[in-house]
């Protein structure tokens, strides 16, 4: 199968990259030609405009920053919709609210050809190797097709159900690691301020019911001080809110969520949108005086585990 993608940030651009490192035909474009020189250099063809590059491939990548990005790119006078062909494949790998990709989906039917929205989920790190976990939502005989590409950038692969399940439950899972950010801070900075050795507290909670993949990925950046996790605040801001709109769209009365918001809307205020997310921890280090950091921690995560093929993960009592 022909691919196009289109968005090679920090995310896009890895799962491109395993594409191509297991040998699939691949077209790449980004607003920044730059970005792509790596993989033009090892053997991916450039795509001058999305028009141009849909009418050379069968399957469409878009992995973007916002709605309102992926929406430019669809239906632009030189975007995809303007040249989409009967069972070509158009997949979201963007983080996206459920309600704009059902929108873009109906356009891609009227074309003839196949919407899926199919999020990723486990850290920059892991779309390096091909091992991070992918959920798609779409028709059944859309998935079929679709998997053997899906296989290819990652390891874990889930059906949701139709088109906008998966964006849904990649916000709801969004939602959840920044619940988890958010308490890691406040253990963190209130285990130092009681006297406790950082790096035993971290091991502390690795080894505890209280641990968590974040716990073993952020919490390692946060105590190197390098914060650098390949996720910046405005990302967070984006994924919480839409989280909030689909409660409020099924009228369930969020607590936790509104709190959560509020507080990375101070710290893109105070820190900038483009901070790195762990920075959050900063408005507690400032408002306690104290440092959270401990020697030993990497300044980067580092997938370790070997790349192995995808499979398809089912749901219990299917």
């Amino acid at each position: 199968m022909r691919v196009g993608f289109i968005g090679l940030g920090n995310v896009g651009g890895k799962l491109s990259g395993s594409l191509l490192r297991n040998g699939v035909d691949l077209r790449v474009r980004d607003l920044d030609k730059a970005a792509a020189q790596p993989l033009l250099d090892a053997g991916a063809k450039w795509a001058e405009s999305p028009a141009e590059m849909t009418a050379n491939v069968d399957m469409i990548i878009t992995c973007l920053p916002s709605p309102a990005a992926s929406a430019a790119v669809m239906e632009a006078d030189d975007g995809i919709l303007s040249v989409l062909r009967e069972g070509q494949i158009w997949a979201e790998m963007s983080t996206t609210d459920e309600a704009e990709v059902k929108r873009l989906g109906e356009l891609v039917r009227a074309k003839g050809g196949e919407p899926v929205d199919c999020p990723v989920s486990g850290g920059c790190h892991r779309a390096a190797t091909g091992n991070i976990a992918i959920f798609a939502g779409c028709e059944r005989s859309t998935f079929e097709r679709l998997l053997p590409v899906l296989t290819t950038m990652g390891r874990r692969i889930l059906h949701t159900g139709p088109l906008g399940s998966a964006s849904t439950l990649k916000v709801m899972t969004n939602y959840l690691a920044t619940a988890n950010l958010l308490t890691l801070s406040e253990a963190l900075v209130t285990s130092a301020k009681a006297g406790m050795d950082l790096a035993t507290t971290y091991e502390a909670i690795r080894i505890s019911s209280g641990n968590s993949f974040v716990h073993e990925t952020e919490s390692q950046v946060i105590l190197n001080g390098s914060r650098d996790i390949n996720f910046t605040m405005d990302l967070v801001q984006k994924d919480i809110g839409l989280f909030q709109q689909i409660a409020d769209r099924h009228d369930v009365p969020l607590e936790i969520s509104p709190v959560l918001i509020d507080i990375f809307n101070d710290g893109v205020e105070r820190f900038g949108p483009r901070e790195w997310s762990p920075n959050i921890i900063k408005r507690l280090e400032e408002a306690c005086d104290v440092s959270i950091l401990a020697p030993g921690f990497p300044a980067e995560m580092v997938d370790d585990e070997p790349e192995e093929p995808g499979y398809e993960v089912v749901p219990k009592g299917r």
